[in-house]
């Protein structure tokens, strides 16, 4: 899944490790997220797009058209 992660994070200035902590996850698991290896679950999306005022369609992206 693609995602806007590292983007919306450079932004702000923050590091991993800051973001990790405001979603209350390792920065190993914020890592995977920026690179596409996992896929959050469901409430891990709502408060990433909460944390960033997105919705969560603006951050993650499934590459399925329609």
């Amino acid at each position: 899944m693609n995602n806007r992660l590292k983007e919306l994070r450079g932004e702000r200035g923050w590091s991993q490790a800051h973001l990790a902590e405001q979603l209350d996850v390792s920065r190993q698991t914020v890592i995977s997220l920026e690179n596409g290896k996992y896929d959050p679950s469901l409430p891990l999306a709502f408060k990433i797009a909460r944390l960033f005022g997105e919705p969560i369609e603006a951050i993650f992206d499934d590459g399925v058209e329609g």
